[in-house]
């Protein structure tokens, strides 16, 4: 099955900032799933091994409509959001740096 698709993305240059739009361009073409595309096709791939990555994907697509189903519902809890600590350093075995030093 071939899907043709007739696309028409705009993407709006302003202040002559070049570089936002082609972050905005790229970041549409990403949710468009342009880039996933491009790679599937990069080389053959087999009727088999087609229809075992169609059978993938849609065993994640109705887990995940679940899993958001579930979500609104109130039966499983919503994740969460990782919010930016500005101008703070990071406490944790992770930091880079040691607190004892500053």
């Amino acid at each position: 099955m071939h899907l043709e698709r007739n696309l028409i993305l705009k993407v709006f240059v302003r202040d002559n900032n070049v570089e936002q739009a082609l972050r905005i361009l790229k970041k549409k073409l990403q949710r468009d799933g342009l880039f996933r595309e491009i790679r599937r096709r990069k080389a053959y791939e087999k009727p088999s091994e087609r229809k075992a990555r169609e059978k993938v994907e849609a065993i994640r697509r109705v887990r995940k409509a679940a899993r958001k189903l579930a979500q609104r519902e109130g039966l499983v809890a919503s994740p969460r959001i990782k919010r930016p600590t500005f101008g703070r350093p990071s406490i944790g075995p992770s930091s880079r740096f040691n607190m004892r030093e500053m």
